[in-house]
């Protein structure tokens, strides 16, 4: 009974969450150094919150994954989780491409999206089941 795609999907999700919440943590304590040297830093702490809230919508939505892979009436949620973290990959993608065009990958872009994308499959047949 369940999606178990969606729970090895949500296990990748706390796994990458967790390592993403740390390097964002340690970046934001990066730019504070960065400021005291007078670095010009308005797109780049908007860069680190957004990252901030990615790792912590990543972790979270890992998290729901795995205490509900085998609730299809839960599945919503954890499209909307998906969603979110999806969402919150491109948006960090057009931070860069704004203000560093020079650093912008594609091949980041998509492999950002590859675990959320499975992780939305997962719940999307985890809905299927209800």
């Amino acid at each position: 009974m369940g999606s178990k795609f969606l729970k090895v999907t949500g296990i990748l999700m706390i796994i990458f969450g967790s390592i993403a919440l740390i390097i964002a943590i340690m970046a934001l304590l990066g730019l504070g150094v960065l400021e005291a040297i007078g670095a010009p830093m308005g797109l780049l702490w908007a860069s680190g919150i957004i990252a901030l809230l990615g790792a912590v919508a990543e972790f979270v939505s890992g998290i729901i994954g795995v205490v509900n892979w085998n609730k299809p009436n839960k599945a919503n949620t954890c499209i909307g989780w998906g969603i979110a973290v999806a969402a919150m990959c491109v948006i960090s993608n057009i931070f860069t491409l704004i203000g560093y065009p020079e650093n912008f990958n594609v091949f980041s872009l998509l492999t950002g999206l590859v675990i959320p994308v499975l992780y939305l499959i997962g719940a999307f047949k985890n809905k299927k089941l209800g």
